[in-house]
């Protein structure tokens, strides 16, 4: 691949954005899951080799070391788009829920009426002043307080009844933008990991590197003695908010919640110390673990905000290896996958993904990164 960037005698600066960019052909970037979860391809970049390797994601039992340990985020995606008419205009406005409902703590006002404080973002936001209310359906609104920057909002949910029910009724899955056409009822279903925890719906995106296994090849995993360890990241703006810094050390990730169990955090440690590989299905695992681990010391029993921000240069002390997707150009999570597997290494595999017509994002083909 021709690095662009390149100037002449000179190495790419690591920390410069437009440095971790690449060419995909639109049509490359999938709108619709495959038919079966695990049929999806796999792209295999072991960093002790040069060149990747083609494979299915069915294959992945014969692929991973037997005494693999593979944690997996079990949040649950909710019905966090919602849309609402705003103030007297009655003008149409599109609101996301980002606060993980189960960090609402709803209040109560005289009557049937519950509220709460949360956060969100509004399209389009100039055009609802703070004071305003948006009406989403008799039983559900939500008053602007305060606006911040780039559609940001903050304010005050209020509603009657059940809101996990309210949000089935009136909210949809909040498909990325680059799936360019409307959420259909089976996005329900295909935008939400086998495993997701319905306890733990908070998650305004999917954990997509979990959307390829299938009940039948988390089975096969356990017959090989593949070890599954469930954590939880309520995944929230900080996973798609755009790094607008040219240099990237000057971006700010998004604090996210996240909650590993007392049973989880030994079966991570014990595989440490007994020298097992520990495989993070996604980047939303990868800042779960890291987060609280460089939050902590080392990874325990946590509930609570991390903000860990991973991009080259970056020690990883708990992840060996990583089941991930192809991520946009400029995005955190390209930077943390460079971070893992070198800058010029991740873009000639996808370079080669490109080429091979490997299907992007959230509904695309998997990377599996040794």
């Amino acid at each position: 691949m021709k690095d662009l960037t390149r100037k002449k005698g000179r190495e790419p600066d690591p920390f410069a954005l437009e440095n971790y960019t690449y060419e995909l052909p639109e049509k490359q970037i999938a709108q619709y899951p495959v038919e079966r979860r695990c049929e999806s391809r796999l792209m295999i970049l072991d960093r002790a080799k040069d060149r990747p390797v083609n494979a299915s994601f069915r294959q992945l039992p014969e692929i991973l070391p037997p005494d693999s340990v593979v944690v997996i985020n079990t949040s649950t995606v909710f019905p966090a788009r919602l849309r609402g008419r705003r103030g007297e205009s009655r003008a149409w406005v599109e609101f996301l829920l980002l606060t993980p409902l189960p960090l609402i703590r709803a209040k109560y006002d005289p009557g049937r009426w519950r509220w709460s404080r949360v956060q969100g973002l509004l399209k389009p936001a100039k055009k609802v002043a703070a004071g305003q209310t948006i009406r989403f359906s008799d039983r559900l609104l939500f008053c602007v307080d305060q606006k911040d920057t780039f559609g940001r909002v903050s304010g005050r949910l209020i509603w009657k009844n059940e809101l996990p029910l309210l949000l089935e009724e009136v909210g949809r899955i909040p498909l990325p933008p680059y799936i360019k056409r409307e959420t259909e009822v089976r996005d329900r279903e295909t935008y939400q990991t086998v495993y997701a925890d319905r306890r733990q719906a908070g998650s305004m995106a999917a954990a997509t590197a979990g959307l390829h296994f299938d009940q039948e090849l988390l089975d096969k995993m356990v017959e090989k003695g593949i070890d599954l360890v469930p954590v939880n990241l309520y995944v929230g703006y900080g996973t798609f908010s755009p790094v607008r810094s040219a240099d990237i050390r000057e971006h700010e990730l998004h604090a996210e919640y996240v909650q590993i169990a007392d049973y989880s955090a030994r079966k991570i440690n014990e595989a440490k110390k007994k020298g097992r590989p520990v495989v993070a299905v996604g980047t939303t695992t990868v800042r779960t673990l890291e987060g609280v681990r460089e939050k902590l010391g080392r990874v325990e029993a946590y509930a609570g905000w991390v903000d860990v921000y991973i991009y080259p240069g970056f020690r990883f002390e708990v992840v060996d290896h990583l089941i991930t997707n192809f991520h946009l150009p400029r995005s955190s999570l390209l930077l943390m996958i460079a971070a893992f597997t070198g800058r010029e290494r991740i873009l000639k595999a996808y370079e080669s993904a490109v080429e091979e017509g490997y299907r992007f994002f959230s509904y695309g083909d998997a990377m599996l990164i040794l």
